[in-house]
C-alpha cells in the first residue's frame, strides 16, 4: 500500500520588533485558524518584541484582541522553545548563538514561509532578504517591492512615474525640521535654517488641516491630524518617535476606498477584488488604530456605493499600482474618492492587515473567494517561484 502523501509544511511567522506587533499577532492567529489543515502542516513561529524567534502555541483563540487587551508573541511562546539558528543542508548548525535577531534553522525545514509581519523589520524587505539568501520560498513581495512600498516617499514617486495621481504632500527629514527648540538652542546653521524655511513654505502650500505620518509605518500608528502650527510640531514629534523621516499630507475631502489584489495565476495579470468604501462609525476623526482594530462601529460597504465606471477605474488603478512596485502575492491598495468623483491613490500595503477585523479578507469574500482559498492560492504561487532573481 502506498504511503500517505506528506503534508506541505508551512511556517507562519508573526509578531516582530515593529510597533505593529499586536496587529501581526492577530493576523497570525487568523492564518492559523484559516489554513487548510488537511493539506498543510503548520508551524507557528513568533518573533518577540526584542527580536527572539520562538515556537508559538498553535492556539488561534489566544491571538485575538479582547476588549482593550492586545495579543503578543510573549503570551503564546512555548516555554523553553526558542528556535535554534539556521542549519546547513547536512544538518550542521551554522552558528550556535541564541540571541535576538538570529536566523532559525527551522525555516530550512519547511516548504514555504507565510510572513504575517507589518512595518519595519518584516514588511520592508528585511525578512524577505533573509529568506532569499537562505533559498526558502515565501509568500508575498520580494525585497525591492517590499522596501519601496513600505516607504511612503518612494512609493509615491513610483506611482507618479506610472501616471497614478497622488495627493499633495511634503517629506521631512531631520535636517528639514529639527526637533522643537533645537534651532534656537544650537549655533546658527544657515544651510539648515534655509532647509527649514523651504519645508515651512512647502507645508504652507498644503493648507490646513494636515495629516502627519511616519514615512515607514502602518496601521495609523504615529499618525495624527494637525490644524495649526502648534499641533503640527507635536504631530511631527509624535511621528518622529517611530521614524526619523516624516510625511505631511494635505487633507483630502472624500471617502477612503480599498481594493484587495492577488498575484495572477501562472504569470497572468493580477486579480482585483470589488472596491469597498470605509464608514467610520465610532466618532474618530480619521481611520486611526482604534477605528481599524477596536471599534466595531466602523464598517466597509462592499461594493463601494459609487458609479460602476468609477469602481472599474479604481480596480484598474489598483492593478497598475501592484505592478508598478513589482508586487507579488497579495496587497491592499487604498484610495481617496472625492465628492466630485476624483480618484487619488493613497498607498499600497504588500502585507495588508490579515486579522479578522481587517478588510482584505472581507473584500475577497464579497468578491466570491473564501479566505482558505486565498491562502491556498498564495502558498501554491509561492512554492512555484523559481529561486534566484525575481
Amino acid at each position: 500500500m502506498a504511503s500517505a502523501q506528506r503534508k506541505i509544511r508551512v511556517a507562519v511567522i508573526f509578531g516582530g520588533k515593529g510597533p505593529e506587533h499586536a496587529v501581526s499577532c492577530m493576523g497570525g492567529g487568523n492564518m492559523l485558524r484559516s489554513i487548510d489543515r488537511d493539506k498543510y502542516e503548520v508551524v507557528p513561529v513568533g518573533i518577540t518584541r526584542d527580536g527572539h524567534w520562538v515556537l508559538a502555541a498553535d492556539e488561534p483563540a489566544r491571538l485575538t484582541a479582547g476588549g482593550s487587551e492586545l495579543p503578543s508573541v510573549e503570551s503564546v511562546a512555548e516555554p523553553g522553545r526558542s528556535v535554534v539558528p539556521w542549519a546547513d543542508p547536512a544538518g550542521q548548525a551554522v552558528a550556535t548563538f541564541n540571541e535576538p535577531g538570529e536566523i532559525p534553522n527551522l525555516l530550512g525545514q519547511v516548504d514555504v514561509v507565510l510572513p504575517v509581519l507589518h512595518g519595519p523589520f518584516g514588511e520592508d524587505g528585511t525578512i524577505q532578504g533573509l529568506l532569499e539568501m537562505a533559498g526558502v520560498p515565501y509568500v508575498g513581495s520580494g525585497v525591492l517591492a517590499s522596501a519601496v512600498s513600505m516607504d511612503k516617499e518612494y512609493m509615491k514617486i513610483v506611482f507618479q512615474a506610472k501616471g497614478l495621481p497622488v495627493g499633495p504632500h511634503v517629506v521631512l527629514r531631520e535636517r528639514d525640521w529639527p526637533p522643537a527648540g533645537a534651532i534656537a538652542a544650537s549655533p546658527v546653521d544657515l544651510d539648515q535654517d534655509l532647509a527649514h524655511k523651504r519645508a515651512l513654505d512647502a507645508i504652507a502650500e498644503l493648507g490646513w488641516p494636515l495629516f502627519v505620518k511616519p514615512a515607514r509605518g502602518g496601521s495609523s500608528i504615529g499618525t495624527s491630524k494637525a490644524t495649526d502650527m502648534t499641533e503640527l510640531q507635536a504631530s511631527i514629534d509624535n511621528a518622529r518617535s517611530y521614524d526619523p523621516k516624516v510625511i505631511v499630507e494635505a487633507a483630502i475631502e472624500g471617502s477612503e476606498v480599498e481594493c484587495g489584489v492577488i498575484e495572477g495565476v501562472d504569470g497572468g495579470p493580477p486579480d482585483v477584488s470589488l472596491p469597498g468604501l470605509l464608514q467610520i462609525g465610532g466618532g474618530e476623526e480619521f481611520f486611526d488604530f482604534e477605528a481599524k482594530y477596536l471599534d466595531e462601529a466602523s464598517v466597509m460597504v462592499i461594493p463601494a456605493p459609487i458609479p460602476a465606471e468609477h469602481q472599474q477605474e479604481i480596480r484598474r488603478m489598483a492593478a497598475v499600482a501592484f505592478e508598478a512596485v513589482s508586487a507579488e502575492g497579495l496587497a491592499r491598495v487604498d484610495f481617496f474618492y472625492t465628492p466630485d468623483g476624483q480618484i487619488l491613490i493613497n498607498e499600497i500595503n504588500t502585507i495588508p492587515g490579515l486579522s479578522p477585523a481587517s478588510y482584505f479578507q472581507k473584500l475577497w469574500e464579497a468578491s466570491g473567494l473564501e479566505f482558505p482559498q486565498i491562502i491556498d492560492r498564495l502558498l501554491e504561487t509561492a512554492r512555484k517561484k523559481r529561486p534566484g532573481l525575481r
